[in-house]
């Protein structure tokens, strides 16, 4: 454990541990969003499968650090664009993205999320774990590339990644819970993966979008969401009580006197 002796390595380690998790925070809203389609006593074994794979994903990954690196050469030209492994695989996350989270968005406005869940067509715990499986290849190889380019030592990511994904499992109930409670939320962190998903599809066709924007736009937009939540909490008692006080109608009056 010599490679801990020295601050650069601490300074790398808690800097990297820091971006898995800012970068990781779209994969639990996806996790969580899908999971809650789920029988309530199958959401959290769902959420923590999902995390762990993601974890031994990123693992694996690192273990072939040579091999990712690859993925970034061109494998074929077309129309003298040349594109890679990664290009494809971003892309067809992002359309993935684009798709799935459209989907929600339909069904929670046209009401046929209860018909999914209680209703005649069952969530199947399988298909769900597969759709987790599949977004966690995705963020997971995105964010080994942006490892990558932090730190050289192997040992440093896969301690960052673990550390990471620990704070992520235990945070992710709460978060759960939290945009399952309010469904104007849901649809904002829909949102956020219609981005996200669209700025994987941008980064397949070689346009660098800087996370920063990203992130800034998620948080802002957050932040907006969480001010309209307390404006509401503070007016609707405030509404109830002047609906309580308002006087009756004359003509209720004369009827209620006779």
């Amino acid at each position: 454990m010599e490679i801990f002796a020295s601050g650069e390595a601490w300074i790398a380690l808690l800097t990297l541990a820091f971006l898995e998790i800012v970068l990781g925070v779209d994969n639990i809203i996806f996790i969580s969003i899908v999971s809650n389609k789920l029988p309530v006593e199958q959401q959290a074994k769902a959420r923590n499968l999902g995390l762990i794979l993601a974890l031994i994903f990123r693992i694996g990954l690192l273990l072939g650090i040579t091999w990712i690196i690859g993925f970034t050469e061109p494998l074929f030209t077309m129309f003298e664009f040349e594109i890679s492994g990664r290009d494809l695989i971003l892309a067809a996350g992002g359309i993935f993205l684009l798709a799935k989270s459209t989907t929600e968005i339909h069904h929670k406005i046209e009401g046929e999320e209860q018909t999914e869940t209680s209703g005649g067509r069952k969530v199947s715990f399988t298909a769900t774990i597969v759709q987790i499986i599949l977004l966690d290849m995705v963020f997971s190889f995105d964010s080994i590339l942006t490892a990558v380019g932090l730190t050289e030592d192997v040992l440093i990511m896969i301690v960052a990644v673990v550390i990471a994904m620990v704070i992520m499992i235990t945070l992710a109930g709460k978060i759960s819970d939290f945009i399952n409670k309010h469904p104007t939320l849901q649809i904002l962190a829909l949102s956020f993966l219609i981005l996200i998903g669209f700025m994987l599809i941008v980064e397949g066709l070689h346009f660098h979008v800087p996370k920063g924007y990203i992130y800034f736009a998620v948080g802002f937009s957050l932040l907006v969401e969480v001010l309209n939540m307390r404006l509401r909490k503070r007016t609707n008692p405030v509404q109830l009580r002047g609906q309580r006080m308002q006087p009756l109608p004359q003509e209720q009056k004369v009827t209620e006197g006779q």
